[in-house]
């Protein structure tokens, strides 16, 4: 009888365990499925790279007087660190405007994608893609969408701190704000050559071009 006793314990054991890994092995595949979503299937290692582009043309600047934006580029880039279980996005924004010359760039953290990041407060995770990417120091930030059958995003825009690429430094940061005609933005994938111009390291670029 005691035997008995101690097999049904066991079993019991064995069953609530189960039930509380299945959340851990259901968010490892939701990460999995956004990174493949986003990365069009391309999620190789040590990096993941998607890039996004738009290059407004004059009769669509016309038709939109308040916009500032010319071209954009967004470049989300994703790894595993060693003591995470899901992957880090990252992003490397590159802006330029119809009144001021120059190439303006910034950068931030997007964190866990959103199943995974919502997981813990929503038992049942929207099934919309919608993450926020920010800048530190209270640089703002973009909130990113996929559309479009995956080979678009929207960018959502309130305010994000910028600074012009010839300034390595850093020294003269300004701040774009979303206004009429900048608050939602679409970008269309594309080549990551389009994107290799926000990456300033050498064996980045090496990797990114291996990865065409």
């Amino acid at each position: 009888m005691h035997s008995i006793r101690v097999i049904s314990l066991l079993a019991a054991l064995f069953a609530t365990a189960s039930v509380a890994a299945w959340p851990a092995r259901a968010d490892e595949q939701a990460d999995n499925d956004f990174a493949k979503r986003f990365f069009a299937g391309n999620v190789g290692k040590p990096k993941a790279y998607a890039c996004f582009t738009r290059r407004y043309d004059a009769a669509h600047m016309a038709e939109h007087p308040l916009q500032k934006v010319s071209v954009m580029k967004l470049l989300i880039t994703a790894e595993k660190t060693p003591d995470d279980t899901y992957l880090d996005y990252s992003f490397r924004l590159g802006v330029n405007f119809r009144d001021q010359p120059g190439d303006f760039d910034s950068s931030g953290e997007c964190g866990h994608a959103p199943p995974v990041r919502s997981a813990d407060t929503d038992p049942m995770p929207a099934a919309g893609i919608d993450f926020q990417c920010d800048v530190d120091c209270d640089g703002g930030g973009i909130a990113v969408n996929l559309a479009n059958g995956d080979n678009a995003v929207i960018v959502k825009l309130d305010r994000i701190r910028i600074w012009k690429s010839t300034d390595p430094d850093g020294a003269a940061p300004r701040g774009l704000q979303g206004g009429a005609d900048d608050k939602i933005l679409r970008l269309d994938r594309t080549s990551l050559d389009e994107c290799k111009s926000l990456v300033t390291d050498r064996k980045e670029l090496a990797a990114m071009r291996r990865k065409k």
